[in-house]
């Protein structure tokens, strides 16, 4: 699968950044979508923090998996901050509306222009051969006590 088909499946990522002490600062963030394998958009709902980041230092790491197969992709890129003033605006937050309406009040949107990749596999991939995507699934939803519907 690819970058995008993880991050559609996905529920949440993780974006972190560093600061002009290169301090860390991991925060999930549950607007997200690549617009294709070479460019991720995160919305900005309620995060001062990894705005003033980016600010200084755009260097950003995004992860991202599918939770019941235990797979997805870690990215590293350069981010910028879109507001509403850049020409990509109203594109981006057509874009990110997809996934929530007003209600969720999206201050400004961080680009992030992926410059490198990496697969995130959960250790029992490995460890056990047998172990397929639908093997994990199935021990997820009964892990986390979860029904199918249908």
């Amino acid at each position: 699968m690819t970058i995008k088909e993880y991050a559609d499946k996905s529920v949440l990522c993780w974006l972190a950044t560093v600061d002009e002490g290169l301090m860390p600062n991991v925060s999930p963030k549950e607007l997200f979508a690549a617009l294709d394998n070479e460019t991720l958009l995160i919305a900005n709902v309620a995060s001062p923090v990894s705005e003033k980041n980016i600010q200084v230092n755009n260097k950003v790491c995004v992860s991202f998996i599918d939770v019941f197969e235990q797979r997805g992709f870690k990215v590293k890129g350069t981010a910028r901050v879109i507001d509403a003033a850049s020409a990509e605006w109203k594109g981006y937050l057509a874009e990110l509306r997809k996934l929530a309406d007003e209600r969720y009040p999206i201050k400004n949107i961080f680009e992030v222009k992926i410059e490198s990749s990496a697969r995130i596999i959960a250790p029992s991939y490995f460890l056990f051969p047998e172990t397929t995507a639908e093997s994990q699934v199935e021990s997820a939803l009964t892990t986390y006590k979860v029904r199918r519907n249908g």
